[in-house]
């Protein structure tokens, strides 16, 4: 079975997986890494890893239009609700359920969820997801580096997402830790480059990371794809 994952620049990406369309922290409206438009987004499931505006982004307009399910946290689907999203699953930190793309369960993230309008978000996660034949890709969510991610590690992590661009999320130095803990076959960084704040050599840190683990680092350029 093939899975292939998109970038779309910052935090946003697309997954697709056994036939199913996966957006996450869909952010294209605003976003000046973006090479597509909202409107020509596609998704059946939308996951939204904490509440900011770089993140919940067009989930609203993007979930009445297609009819996607969106997965977050029991505030984040709370809201959306209240915004006239009819389909929403909420979780919690440490739960799963098994959807028909894979078993979803939400992880540990360090940072904040405030929603666009100020009001409470919730816990921020990462995802962990095994796919329909096994695969496991860790979607970290914007966080810095914490301990457990040697937890997830044992889970054997074919793909990790993380973001390096530093200020907001872990930086270069503390997502090599990461890696070293998650020990992970693939690795696609992401939340850098979009603003000049959180500019990062992506090539550079993938080298060092090659160079000092046994991962793969695919510095993929926003719209491209990475299959696995």
């Amino acid at each position: 079975m093939a899975h292939t994952l998109t970038w779309y620049g910052h935090a946003t990406l697309g997954l697709e997986t056994d036939g199913h369309r996966l957006v996450i922290d869909p952010f294209f409206s605003g976003n000046p890494a973006s090479p597509v438009r909202a409107e020509a987004v596609h998704a059946d499931f939308i996951l939204i890893t904490h509440g900011h505006g770089d993140h919940v982004g067009d989930a609203v307009s993007i979930a009445k239009r297609t009819g996607a399910t969106v997965i977050s946290n029991f505030e984040i689907c709370n809201w959306l609700s209240a915004q006239g999203v009819e389909k929403t699953h909420p979780q919690h930190l440490g739960g799963g359920f098994r959807y028909p793309f894979g078993y979803l369960k939400l992880t540990l993230a360090l940072h904040g969820s405030a929603l666009p309008d100020g009001s409470y978000g919730g816990n921020p996660a990462g995802f962990l997801l095994t796919t329909n034949d096994g695969k496991k890709i860790y979607l970290a969510g914007d966080t810095g580096l914490f301990g457990d991610m040697k937890l997830i590690g044992e889970e054997g992590v074919d793909v990790a997402v993380l973001p390096i661009g530093d200020n907001f999320t872990m930086g270069p130095h503390d997502a090599l830790r990461a890696v070293k803990l998650l020990t992970p076959k693939h690795v696609i960084p992401i939340h850098y480059g979009t603003w000049g704040l959180i500019d990062q050599d992506a090539t550079a840190w993938g080298a060092q990371v090659q160079a000092e683990t046994g991962a793969q680092v695919h510095a993929i350029r926003p719209g491209e794809t990475f299959s696995f």
